[in-house]
């Protein structure tokens, strides 16, 4: 983490939250304004964790095969063989995945949610471990294609770097800070494997599970919302939970993880009503109000 924070100045946070996302086998989309270091991160994380690394720039005029690959012919043998796209890496970088259109989008469902591809009726394996690192704009909607709810759901966070404080930011005009070539690799995809194994071993005790399962569930009768999570939902959060008190060096889990992961993971899950709309109560402000009047389980410390 301390290799990533010197790439990325002041987004701590945001950097254990996005390594928490990689150990508990889910996927990111990060939301924010250009120039914020959302593709600077991806690369240094894979560089940090010796994963191969692809990356994709998403235009309306991408192709399915673009991302998925496709077959060619061979000339020596006259047959046609699969060249692998750019998803045949352990991290893949969809920078402004709202550019490509729904039929590029959705190639990467199946890949995102069974970690394969299915090109001409045969599906091939992707390697392990596998995440997609996708970046979008949230003002700039001219020339783009918003994701639809079941691919936003296979999203495990969505998180935001935001703009630097202004110390920090003098150190980034003035080029002090490291490049991601600038870091070393401090182990191989194997290692990173072993890593997300360790953990998947952290301790989840059923009172936190079941504070976890509760917020997702409080999402589905709230009035206010059209949508809620989905059990999908539930089983990402309690993945995460373990995979940031694995980071913080726990190997149990406590209701403040939970309560810190629920927003980037609930969020951008969920549909507000047009009456909550009206009445300035976004989906930000509701997940708050959620989690703000939930039960608390007693184990450990937790924050009121």
């Amino acid at each position: 983490m301390d290799a990533l924070d010197s790439v990325i100045l002041g987004k701590r946070p945001a950097i254990e939250k996005l390594l928490a996302c990689f150990l508990a086998g889910g996927h990111a989309l990060i939301e924010d304004l250009p120039g914020v270091g959302k593709t600077t991160l991806a690369k240094a994380m894979a560089r940090v964790l010796g994963l191969g690394f692809g990356r994709i720039q998403c235009t309306p005029d991408l192709m399915p095969s673009d991302v998925t690959g496709n077959l060619v012919l061979d000339r020596a043998t006259g047959e046609f063989a699969f060249r692998p796209g750019p998803v045949f890496k352990n991290l893949l970088l969809a920078d402004e995945i709202n550019r490509s259109s729904p039929k590029t989008q959705s190639s990467l469902l199946e890949a995102m949610e069974e970690r394969q591809v299915t090109v001409d009726d045969r599906s091939y394996a992707l390697p392990r471990p596998f995440m997609v690192i996708a970046t979008q704009n949230p003002v700039e909607f001219q020339g783009t294609f918003p994701l639809p709810e079941a691919q936003l759901d296979r999203f495990m966070l969505r998180l935001s770097l935001g703009y630097p404080e202004p110390g920090t930011e003098l150190k980034i005009a003035a080029d002090r800070h490291a490049l991601p070539e600038d870091l070393k690799p401090l182990g191989d995809a194997k290692d990173a494997a072993a890593l997300a194994t360790a953990a998947g071993a952290v301790t989840l005790s059923e009172e936190v599970l079941g504070y976890a399962v509760s917020l997702c569930a409080a999402t589905r009768k709230d009035e206010r919302l059209i949508l809620g999570a989905s059990p999908r939902a539930s089983r990402d959060l309690a993945r995460a939970s373990k995979a940031l008190a694995f980071l913080r060096g726990r190997d149990y889990v406590l209701p403040d993880d939970v309560k810190e992961l629920a927003p980037a993971l609930l969020c951008h899950r969920l549909l507000s009503s047009a009456e909550a709309r009206m009445e300035g109560r976004g989906v930000a402000a509701i997940v708050a109000d959620i989690i703000q009047h939930a039960y608390v389980p007693a184990v450990g410390q937790a924050s009121s």
